[in-house]
């Protein structure tokens, strides 16, 4: 590896203009706030970029326009997430023509996999790209929890660049970090994706996080980040439950109204419209727009996050 991959690494949210398509301009904004902010890298087409819902030329107007717009400031990961190893191959090579600093990818998934079938997925990946590959462990989308020996495993054999956990498993996330250690594995990238633990995690020792919420106030996990290298984890703790009070906009609409997708990268994207960072927050279809009460209660979060 020739690029150090730590820090806060935004998954970035993707705009759309009212005709779902992909509204780059935002996008470079959003970016250029995300820059601004001091962010140490920058995760296209992830889940908080709706990247299960965008065809192909989407995907290539997100990447080709994050990769543009960071012009080399930061590395740009690149969610390459598909269901089996030939799919993801091709988004890999796409990944590599439009200037990625690594890819990101998933177990497969719709297809029924043995672990023995996951691992050799990420081995035939590597061997296809120069790009780091990281493995993204999101076992509530892909419904399959990667194994941890077999993600240490290829950390020692030089096929995995890092990992990115969304998994919950806190105990399983801990192992590992635990286990890079011992075996020194200093190039091997642990990040946490969640938003709530992040100060948690760092102490652990992970290398960061790639938090979702980090769209919305970015500049507030750069400050937890920084207070936690600095050795200061008191102030990354208060830090840390300041963003936890935030990120209750993504309870904004209930349960029974839809799904925690559509709630939660609605509130994102509402958020991020309110604070000047997209012009809209349209949401790929089929899922459903907040109503004017739900976003009457994230301004008011906002708010009393100082963020507007």
């Amino acid at each position: 590896m020739t690029t150090k991959f730590a820090g806060i690494i935004p998954p970035l949210c993707t705009p759309f203009h009212a005709d779902f398509t992909v509204d780059t301009s935002s996008l470079r904004r959003h970016i250029g706030m995300q820059l601004d902010a001091g962010v140490h890298g920058l995760f296209a087409l992830g889940s908080s970029s709706e990247v299960a819902f965008l065809p192909d030329a989407q995907r290539r107007a997100v990447l080709e326009t994050t990769v543009a717009t960071a012009a080399g400031r930061v590395p740009v990961l690149a969610g390459c997430i598909d269901m089996t190893t030939l799919r993801v191959a091709e988004h890999v090579r796409t990944a590599e023509a439009l200037g990625a600093d690594a890819v990101v990818v998933t177990a497969p998934f719709y297809t029924r996999t043995h672990v023995a079938e996951v691992e050799r997925h990420f081995r035939l990946l590597h061997e296809m790209t120069a790009l780091p590959v990281f493995a993204y462990d999101i076992p509530v989308a892909v419904h399959t929890k990667l194994d941890p020996a077999m993600v240490l495993r290829l950390a020692e054999d030089g096929v995995l660049a890092g990992l990115k956990d969304s998994s919950g498993d806190e105990a399983g996330f801990r192992r590992i970090v635990l286990a890079k250690r011992e075996r020194g594995l200093d190039s091997f990238a642990v990040f946490t994706g969640s938003e709530l633990v992040v100060d948690a995690a760092l102490a652990m020792g992970a290398d960061g996080a790639v938090p979702g919420l980090g769209n919305v106030d970015p500049a507030g996990y750069v400050a937890l980040y920084e207070y936690a290298l600095a050795g200061n984890f008191e102030a990354a703790r208060r830090e840390q439950e300041r963003l936890f009070q935030l990120y209750d906009i993504t309870t904004a609409a209930p349960p029974e109204r839809m799904g925690r997708g559509s709630a939660g990268l609605g509130a994102f994207k509402a958020a991020m419209k309110m604070r000047g960072f997209i012009d809209d927050a349209v949401l790929a279809p089929p899922q459903l727009p907040l109503d004017a009460g739900e976003l009457g209660l994230i301004e008011r979060k906002l708010a009393e996050a100082g963020l507007i």
